[in-house]
């Protein structure tokens, strides 16, 4: 599962790591916490208008990557607040799909390296993903009226972490970038130079890459809830294969 701030976020964020875990046998869900009605410049256009057409171009991006589907959950953009109402909304999200991983961006993050401020917007939707992950989701007493509802607590067992300056994970997405480009064109109203994007994503997964040296991969900061063995009787490796 996938939690992000705004429609794009993932495809910027995790989109080749996404596409490639669900190549190779998982299922992804994304979930918005906005539909990005504050992504113009246009100050006369009607804002509704602005995230019904955001959540299309999401959508179609979505298809694109192979998710399972999108959950939109309409909280104000420019305004997210790592609140009680969200955390439950984000609970019903883990406790309905059960998703092994959640990918977010890092809350920790407030300068990117040495240049460039964290979106308000991302660091709360990080820190409410990760409240949500641990303990919330995992513990029955933490919003009752779910498990009443039929949905079990659950527990993920790993975290990854997206736009961190502190990434100890890559993973190699050679054979799913120009899939990942083909779903940040998908959104056309936040894009104006689809061309020029594409070469300063490339550059920037080529650097990326180097660091495990290949052509190209996203870095991403691995947290392990549960070690827990499998059923083999070995440990699980967050690196060795996809999530389920």
């Amino acid at each position: 599962m996938v939690i992000a701030a705004h429609p794009d976020d993932a495809e910027f964020g995790p989109a080749g790591t996404a596409a490639r875990w669900i190549d190779e046998g998982s299922e992804g869900w994304l979930v918005c916490c906005t539909s990005g009605d504050q992504g113009g410049e246009d100050a006369s256009m009607d804002p509704l208008a602005l995230a019904a057409v955001r959540e299309s171009e999401q959508r179609a991006a979505a298809a694109i990557i192979g998710y399972a589907g999108v959950s939109f959950l309409h909280q104000p953009d420019g305004a997210l607040a790592n609140d009680l109402a969200l955390r439950e909304l984000l609970v019903r999200e883990i406790r309905t799909f059960r998703p092994d991983a959640v990918l977010t961006s890092d809350p920790e993050v407030l300068f990117h390296g040495d240049g460039g401020i964290n979106h308000t917007d991302h660091r709360a939707a990080g820190m409410a993903a990760v409240d949500a992950v641990f303990p919330a989701a995992r513990n029955p007493m933490v919003f009752p009226w779910l498990v009443r509802e039929g949905l079990a607590p659950h527990k993920v067992r790993r975290l990854y972490a997206f736009w961190s300056n502190r990434p100890d994970a890559w993973v190699d997405i050679g054979g799913v970038l120009e899939r990942k480009l083909d779903a940040l064109r998908a959104h056309a109203s936040q894009i104006r130079d689809p061309d020029g994007l594409a070469s300063r994503i490339r550059a920037w997964m080529a650097e990326e890459g180097a660091a495990i040296g290949v052509a190209a991969a996203e870095a991403l900061r691995v947290v392990i809830i549960d070690d827990d063995e499998d059923e083999g009787g070995h440990a699980a490796d967050p690196e060795a294969e996809p999530p389920a």
